[in-house]
């Protein structure tokens, strides 16, 4: 597995950092710390360019160093450009399989915060990308047994994020619980729900609801088979709620509350290409990785995106 950290000064970085330090990983996996001079923001004073680099060239070092001491030698490099834009297109070209970001939390997104830049490398990138936040006593959630939200519609995507987790370490006595929402059938704005009677038969909704019961059942089992035969003695979970997705998904991982949320990514654009990886943080803000095309907005911990695949080119690149 190929991992870029891409960081800069901010206590932030310092945490992605810490997690990835903490965290277990697939042998053989490879990291590059990265960190980018938004060169337009010198455009007036060219002389200070130099000065910008030559101080990114510290923070990569700096940032290797610790990896080094958790054993994850690392190699650095220091990009000239907008960090959303050549972030993104270095991690393209390097083959990166997971980009990992702090989260300034400048920013509202709905109830949970984005940094700008974070936002901008969830849109471009095209690999899985987790977006690190820590609550405030700095502890890396990785480096405890972690509860794992699964969310899954029962798509190919959906099946390739649960074989992501499953090819994965993950800290002893990990808990997995997979989330197959029984979505509601949805109605037209203008339509009274005294009408609906006369515009569909009765066994029609009938059957609308019974198909909707029965592909969450099947998501889910799909779903809990991959983890349970993968991961042997894993403790794995599944809830068939019904409602509205994007809410459960979000209420249940803040009720249990999860550490991590673990989305597919249907290859969208934009955000729309996103699996989210959600991890918990205390005064319930989050540490977010993002991959789904559903979860525009979330909170945890973290956010992980997962294109098309995952550990499995090219079939998609998973977060791992």
């Amino acid at each position: 597995m190929k991992i870029l950290l891409a960081i800069d000064s901010s206590p932030a970085s310092q945490q992605v950092l810490k997690e990835v330090a903490a965290r277990p990983w697939p042998s053989k996996s490879t990291f590059v710390v990265v960190s980018a001079v938004d060169v337009g923001r010198f455009a007036e004073l060219p002389a200070l360019i130099d000065d910008a680099k030559r101080e990114c060239e510290k923070i990569v070092r700096a940032g290797a160093a610790l990896l080094a001491r958790a054993k994850l030698p690392a190699t650095t490099e220091v990009l000239l450009g907008s960090p959303r834009r050549v972030v993104s297109q270095f991690a393209g070209e390097w083959g990166a399989d997971l980009i990992l970001v702090g989260s300034h939390n400048r920013g509202a997104v709905g109830r949970f915060f984005l940094g700008s830049v974070a936002t901008g490398i969830l849109r471009t990138a095209t690999c899985s990308v987790e977006i690190v936040r820590f609550p405030h006593n700095g502890s890396a959630p990785s480096s405890h047994p972690m509860k794992i939200l699964v969310p899954t519609d029962g798509s190919a995507c959906s099946l390739v994020a649960a074989r992501s987790l499953a090819i994965r370490p993950w800290p002893t006595d990990t808990i997995f619980k997979v989330l197959s929402v029984e979505e509601l059938v949805t109605l037209p704005i203008s339509m009274e729900a005294s009408s609906l009677a006369s515009v569909y038969p009765a066994s029609l909704l009938e059957e609308l609801i019974a198909d909707a019961r029965a592909r969450a059942q099947d998501g889910a089992a799909a779903v809990r088979k991959i983890l349970s035969e993968a991961v042997p003695g894993a403790s794995v979970e599944s809830l068939i709620p019904t409602g509205d997705p994007r809410g459960v998904i979000l209420d249940t991982a803040e009720a249990w509350p999860a550490d991590l949320i673990v989305l597919g990514s249907h290859g969208l654009r934009g955000f729309d290409r996103l699996l989210a990886l959600l991890c918990r943080s205390d005064s319930q803000q989050r540490k977010t990785e993002t991959m789904n095309n559903s979860f525009r907005h979330v909170g945890v911990p973290a956010v992980l995106r997962i294109c098309d695949g995952a550990h499995i080119r090219p079939v998609a690149r998973l977060s791992h």
